[in-house]
């Protein structure tokens, strides 16, 4: 019996084997398209297509639906995926759900308005059917994202992942001690003194929710500028602004080339564009650049930190958070050369532990704590910067 048919039930009723996903879409030409995407990677299965929001609440209801993640279009007949996001999340708690939305200004503001009420994540949506066809980047970002979720949810149920998605830093966790290939996390002395002159944070999937959980932890900050790098495109990254600062309850916005840094202000790294500082102790701006992605990304954490690095040196706090891959641990390698502070999501909090778990098995941490402890955290450090 193949890994994917075996009907391994776990204490607490979950199934092992394939991830299992539900795809609602009125468009029943891109149901199959978003099906056949997918299931080309052998560990995902879609076990169900609706055409709307109220279809999928129905099917979600079932005392056998076994699904894991929906990928939940926005514009719908009957019911819209805005207005069934909440019924879903309170038929089955738990459920991931991904918001597949055009890449638009509109389209990027309902995907975060739906992140602020409890889905999981979005996939920006080339706006034609021959464009999905056609999209290798889209397909790739889809799968990347339903396995990453599924895989948290199992984590969290103690399930196993199927055995062919095994990736580096997706293992279950091993608490209470975090291990990591069976080797302990070696962690750096924190500062005695920690009083940062500014904050850098770095994340990419799963990043948007881990980033309003910390902001509203830490709230207002007045004395010091935060400079945030999030792996998102153009448009959603306008809006992604916003919302963190709505969460922050301060000034918050998509860096500007030229605009000088100011305490009490977050910069967000523009979609497609590369975020550093320059300056010395008295002036600081922030420059933008199209140099070539690093880590296939741009806007990528690494070059933030290359330049905050020279400019802060060791009165730098840098978080990063949940991502795939391992962007910003060159560039908290060479912080943490000057002195500077870097603490990490751990492991079980983690929707992937690439980006976190790199920079942490590297020995650049001297943290590395779960999401709900990062906001107080750096409140804290912050907070005695000012004392």
């Amino acid at each position: 019996m193949t890994p994917f048919k075996a009907a391994a039930v776990s204490a607490s009723g979950g199934k092992a084997g394939p991830y299992r996903v539900m795809v609602v879409d009125d468009s029943a030409v891109i149901r199959g398209l978003l099906t056949r995407a997918l299931e080309s990677d052998p560990t995902i299965k879609v076990v169900t297509t609706v055409g709307n929001g109220q279809l999928a609440i129905d099917a979600l209801g079932r005392p056998d639906n076994d699904i894991e993640v929906i990928v939940l279009d926005i514009e719908m007949p009957v019911m819209d995926g805005i207005t069934a996001l909440p019924r879903l999340l309170q038929t089955k708690p738990g459920v991931a759900v991904i918001m597949a939305s055009t890449l638009t200004l509109k389209g990027a503001s309902v995907s975060m308005k739906a992140m602020s009420l409890g889905a999981s994540d979005y996939v920006p949506k080339p706006t034609t059917t021959g464009a999905i066809s056609a999209a290798t980047d889209f397909k790739a970002d889809l799968v990347e994202k339903v396995k990453s979720w599924a895989q948290a949810g199992r984590r969290k149920r103690g399930i196993a992942a199927p055995s062919a998605t095994a990736e580096p830093g997706s293992a279950t966790p091993t608490a209470p001690k975090r291990l990591y290939g069976g080797q302990p996390i070696k962690l750096r002395d924190m500062p005695p003194l920690l009083r940062p002159d500014c904050l850098a944070i770095g994340s990419s999937t799963g990043g948007p929710q881990a980033l309003f959980k910390v902001f509203q932890a830490i709230g207002k900050i007045t004395h010091l500028p935060v400079f945030v790098t999030q792996h998102m495109p153009a448009t959603f990254t306008t809006i992604l602004a916003e919302h963190i600062g709505q969460a922050a309850g301060m000034p918050s916005a998509e860096a500007k080339d030229g605009e000088p840094v100011v305490p009490g202000r977050i910069y967000v790294a523009p979609g497609d564009f590369h975020m550093i500082v320059e300056g010395n102790a008295t002036q600081r701006v922030v420059r933008l650049n199209k140099n070539p992605p690093e880590n296939f990304c741009r806007p990528a954490v690494d070059p933030m930190l290359r330049s905050i690095a020279k400019v802060y040196g060791n009165k730098t706090l840098f978080v990063m958070l949940t991502g795939m891959g391992q962007d910003g641990m060159k560039g908290a390698t060479e912080l943490t050369n000057v002195g500077g502070t870097v603490i990490a999501q751990d492991e079980p909090s983690s929707v992937v532990w690439g980006m976190p778990g790199a920079v942490a098995t590297a020995g650049l941490c001297s943290a590395v704590l779960p999401l709900a402890d990062i906001g107080p955290f750096v409140k804290k450090a912050i907070t005695r910067s000012v004392a």
